[in-house]
C-alpha cells in the first residue's frame, strides 16, 4: 500500500486533504465521500489501521523514522495536514458562503453527491441480490439518520468523548456526515464552533504574550472539552479503521454497496430547499456564544419553479454533477 509519490502527486494529495477537511465541517457532507471519490479511501483506512501496538512500541523506543514509515507517515502527513489547514482556512470561506449563499452551496453539494453516486457505482460490477439488498439497507439507514430529531447540548466529558468517536465517522464512513451526527447529538455548536473559536482566541492571546487567558475558568473548560473531543476522535479514527479494514477485506462488495446506499441516503440531509428550525426554550430562541440562533433541524420543502433562485440552484446542482464528471474524465484520460 506504501507508494513513492512525485512532487506533483504530493501537492495533489494535500489538496485532496483540504477538500476532505472542508467537507467534514459541513453538516450533511461526508469527508469519507471525498476520499472515496478521489480514490484514496482504502489507503486512508489502511494507514489508520497501522496505528497499533507495534507502532506505539516503535514510537516509545525512539525509532521515529521506522514509526513514520510503518504508519504510512508521508501519506497521512499530507492528507491530515491538508484537512487541518482547511479547517482553519478554506472552511472559513465555506462558512461565509453558507451564511450568504446557503441555497447555492447546498445545491452544489447536492449535485456533487449525485455525481459521486454515479462515479462510485459505475465500476461496481456484480449487482447480485445480496449487493442490491445491501444497497437498499444503506439508503434506508442514510434516510433514517437524516430525519432524526436532534438532542440538546451536553458538555459532560464522557459524552464529549463519545461525540468524538461518533463525529469522526464522517472521515471513515462515506455518506455519513460527522458534522450532521454532532447536530443530532446536540453538540455541533459546542464542539465545532464555540470550542474552536475559544481555542483560536487562546492561541492568539498566548502569541500576544497574554498568559492570563489560562486562568479564565470558562476558557479552561472549553480547552478540556476540545482536548477530550480530540482524544475521542483519535480513538474513534483508529478503532473504526480497524473494524472497516477487516470488513472491507472480508465483505468488500457488500460494504461498498452499503456505502453507495449511505451516500444516496445522505441526499435527504443535503436537500437544498429547507428552512432552519431553531432551538427554543419556553418559546424563546437559544443562542450560541456569538449571538447566533442554534439550529435544531431543517424543514425540507419542494421549491416553486417560477422562482429565479430555484433556476440558479438547479444550475449549481448541474455544476456539482459536472465537477465530478470532469474528475472522472480526467482520471480515465490519465489511465
Amino acid at each position: 500500500m506504501h507508494q513513492e509519490r512525485t512532487f506533483s502527486q504530493k501537492v495533489t494529495l494535500f489538496f485532496k486533504g483540504i477538500a476532505m477537511g472542508a467537507a467534514n465541517k459541513v453538516p450533511g457532507v461526508s469527508g469519507g465521500t471525498v476520499s472515496f471519490v478521489f480514490g484514496f479511501y482504502e489507503e486512508l483506512i489502511y494507514s489508520f489501521r497501522k496505528i497499533n501496538l507495534k507502532a506505539f512500541k516503535l514510537l516509545f523506543n525512539g525509532r521515529f523514522k521506522s514509526f513514520y514509515s510503518y504508519v504510512n507517515g508521508p501519506f497521512l502527513f499530507l492528507i491530515m495536514g491538508g484537512s487541518i489547514f482547511s479547517y482553519f482556512s478554506i472552511s472559513l470561506v465555506l462558512d461565509y458562503f453558507l451564511e450568504n449563499y446557503e441555497l447555492y452551496v447546498w445545491s452544489w453539494f447536492f449535485g456533487m453527491i449525485i455525481g459521486s453516486i454515479y462515479y462510485i457505482g459505475k465500476d461496481f460490477g456484480d449487482w447480485n441480490t445480496k449487493n442490491r439488498i445491501s444497497l437498499i439497507v444503506g439508503v434506508l439507514i442514510g434516510l433514517g439518520i437524516s430525519f432524526l430529531t436532534p438532542a440538546r447540548e451536553n458538555d459532560n466529558l464522557w459524552f464529549v468523548f463519545i461525540c468524538g468517536i461518533i463525529g469522526v465517522s464522517g472521515m471513515t464512513l462515506p455518506g455519513l456526515s460527522g458534522s450532521f451526527i454532532l447536530i443530532l447529538l446536540g453538540n455541533y455548536v459546542l464542539l465545532l464552533v464555540d470550542s474552536v473559536n475559544v481555542l483560536l482566541n487562546i492561541f492568539s492571546s498566548l502569541l500576544a504574550g497574554d498568559f492570563e487567558v489560562l486562568s479564565d475558568p470558562i476558557k479552561i473548560r472549553y480547552l478540556k472539552i476540545i482536548a477530550v473531543f480530540t482524544g475521542g476522535s483519535a480513538f474513534g479514527l483508529v478503532s473504526l479503521s480497524h473494524i472497516l479494514g477487516y470488513v472491507l477485506k472480508r465483505w468488500n462488495k457488500i460494504v461498498n454497496a452499503i456505502i453507495i446506499g449511505f451516500i444516496t441516503g445522505s441526499l435527504g440531509i443535503v436537500w437544498p430547499w429547507k428552512n432552519k428550525v431553531y432551538v427554543t426554550d419556553n418559546e424563546n430562541f437559544l443562542f450560541d456564544q456569538k449571538g447566533n440562533k442554534i439550529i435544531e433541524n431543517y424543514e425540507r420543502f419542494i421549491p416553486e419553479l417560477s422562482n429565479i433562485d430555484t433556476f440558479l440552484a438547479i444550475f449549481f446542482i448541474f455544476l456539482g454533477i459536472g465537477l465530478i464528471l470532469a474528475i472522472d474524465y480526467y482520471e480515465r484520460k490519465r489511465k
